[in-house]
């Protein structure tokens, strides 16, 4: 497999043999399949479509943990596109800063910030949608009016796949951008060098605004084909 390829098709060449077995398991004893993250990843891709999102382009995202949130990431890796999520305890005015230094076409927020976050979305000229953690909101609404993205966007090695923001202890934060060869590479190094496996079950209880919840613990657990308790 070569690095010089989409971050998704990667992690989707990983899946299990069995593509329904777990990929989520829930504190509420649901189980989310890789064949369910798949095709969800494909519906939230053509929604995301549907809003203007293309390869090489920004999507900014606050929203609280959940399954959807995963399934958003995943999304718009699958389009090419390069994810920027944000810590949700990120004050409007913090917010207000992220949106005009990373430029995104599409913000995703948890629908009770929607009103503060609007004339900052705006002045970007950054469209805004909705997503809470009960998988409701504006975006997974579109989700299931829209025709799904099966296919998986080509990308080079060193193509933006996400962008995280700096604690900003020198100055303003910073935007760090990760290329899909650079993720890649993290996470196959250390998916060996840790053992994962396909019969070891993640306990995920990290942020997934943060490197090490988003990418280190999601990519390691992906790529062996294991499932992640996801709390």
């Amino acid at each position: 497999m070569s690095l010089f390829c989409n971050l998704y098709q990667l992690l989707r060449e990983r899946f299990p043999a069995d593509p329904d077995g777990p990929w989520l398991l829930l504190p509420d004893g649901r189980e989310l399949s890789y064949a369910q993250a798949d095709a969800a990843s494909a519906r939230y891709a053509g929604a995301l479509k549907h809003l203007g999102v293309t390869a090489g382009e920004r999507v900014l995202a606050q929203v609280d943990k959940s399954p959807e949130a995963l399934i958003l990431y995943l999304a718009v890796l699958r389009l090419g596109a390069a994810y920027v999520p944000l810590n949700t305890a990120y004050t409007a005015a913090e917010v207000a800063y992220f949106l005009e230094d990373a430029r995104p076409v599409l913000f995703v927020a948890r629908a009770g910030n929607q009103d503060e976050l609007a004339a900052a979305a705006e002045s970007v000229a950054a469209k805004l949608v909705t997503l809470d953690s009960a998988a409701t909101g504006t975006l997974p609404e579109l989700a299931r009016a829209t025709e799904a993205v099966v296919e998986i966007a080509a990308v080079g090695a060193d193509d933006i796949a996400a962008i995280v923001y700096t604690s900003g202890t020198t100055g303003r934060a910073k935007g760090a951008m990760l290329s899909h060869a650079n993720l890649a590479s993290n996470a196959l190094t250390l998916q060996t060098l840790w053992g994962f496996r396909a019969d070891d079950v993640l306990l995920h209880a990290l942020p997934v605004y943060h490197v090490h919840g988003l990418f280190v613990a999601v990519h390691c657990a992906m790529l062996a084909g294991s499932p992640m308790l996801f709390l």
